[in-house]
């Protein structure tokens, strides 16, 4: 925990809202329900980033089945937990509960089979699921994986009251759980108080989006409601992103810088050729994933 931060950077020309996004409401695993917000005709637009999946239900119907056995190859993803209890295991021999707030990276590299199970019959279960694309070179490399426990994950308060959580990157001089040199991404959890707004140092180049969980936000004038995913615009000389909210909120802010790759995906398996695709399908036939 870091209760102070460094002051933020001004951002003197935030981005603008390039376009807001409505999820698809759509089911994954054994029948799990969710709304998937980054869907694979925005993989090139929102580069390095492949998939964000939100889920929350209080039916255990829409999540109790949760995602048996699967294989991964060729990226990373990235669990999130708001509420529930989600136990993982994979092939590697690894596993893990990850309960409020709790985080769970994982590289899948050359491949391993993975699973995840809700660890409760009732009540609340919310969190997000992002898979974030690994380069070329280090696709084949072993899997990893690191749970993250909420109280591990690197917070501050801003002075006006922004409570952040840095998952990924760096924000107003506070380091986050997982840093990568390639992707160079930033994932923060920003609750905002009513009145308040936050600012975020971020290179023109990187892609970035926001998406609201609770309340409302506006960008650059522009309101974003909840549910919704705002892609923020690339624009020479733009520094940065400036969020504020008339009411309580809280908002995802993810970015990253592109590989500029080609991206092969069939299912769980991302790489850049379709060769490549078909030996992943064939080692895992094979039983060679983990």
């Amino acid at each position: 925990m870091t209760p102070n931060a460094t002051p933020s950077t001004v951002v003197s020309q935030p981005r603008r809202i390039e376009r807001l996004i409505v999820g698809r409401p759509t089911s994954d695993g054994a029948g799990v329900k969710l709304t998937r917000l980054l869907t694979q005709d925005l993989q090139r637009r929102l580069d390095p980033f492949l998939m964000l999946d939100a889920f929350g239900s209080e039916n255990p119907d829409d999540y109790i089945a949760g995602f048996p056995n699967h294989p991964h190859r060729g990226f990373e993803t990235v669990t999130y937990m708001i509420a529930g209890r989600m136990l993982h295991r994979d092939s590697a021999g690894h596993e893990g509960l990850l309960q409020n707030g709790d985080v769970q990276w994982m590289t899948a590299g050359s491949g391993l089979i993975h699973s995840e199970i809700p660890q409760q019959e009732a009540g609340v279960m919310e969190g997000f699921q992002l898979w974030l694309n690994l380069p070329a070179r280090d696709k084949m490399n072993p899997p990893w994986y690191r749970d993250i426990a909420h109280a591990e994950l690197p917070q501050f308060t801003t002075p006006e009251g922004v409570a952040v959580t840095v998952i990924a990157g760096e924000s107003h001089g506070v380091t986050g759980a997982v840093t990568r040199e390639a992707t160079a991404p930033t994932y923060l959890d920003l609750h905002l108080p009513a009145g308040t707004r936050f600012e975020q140092a971020l290179p023109a180049s990187h892609n970035a989006f926001v998406y609201v969980y609770r309340g409302a936000v506006s960008l650059g004038g522009q309101a974003v409601p909840v549910q919704r995913m705002a892609i923020l615009a690339n624009e020479p000389g733009a520094d940065g992103v400036r969020i504020e909210a008339s009411e309580d909120a809280r908002v995802l802010l993810i970015a990253g810088q592109p590989l500029g790759e080609p991206i092969a995906q069939y299912g769980p398996f991302v790489m850049n050729t379709e060769a490549e695709i078909y030996q992943a399908i064939q080692d895992f036939r094979a039983g060679k994933l983990g």
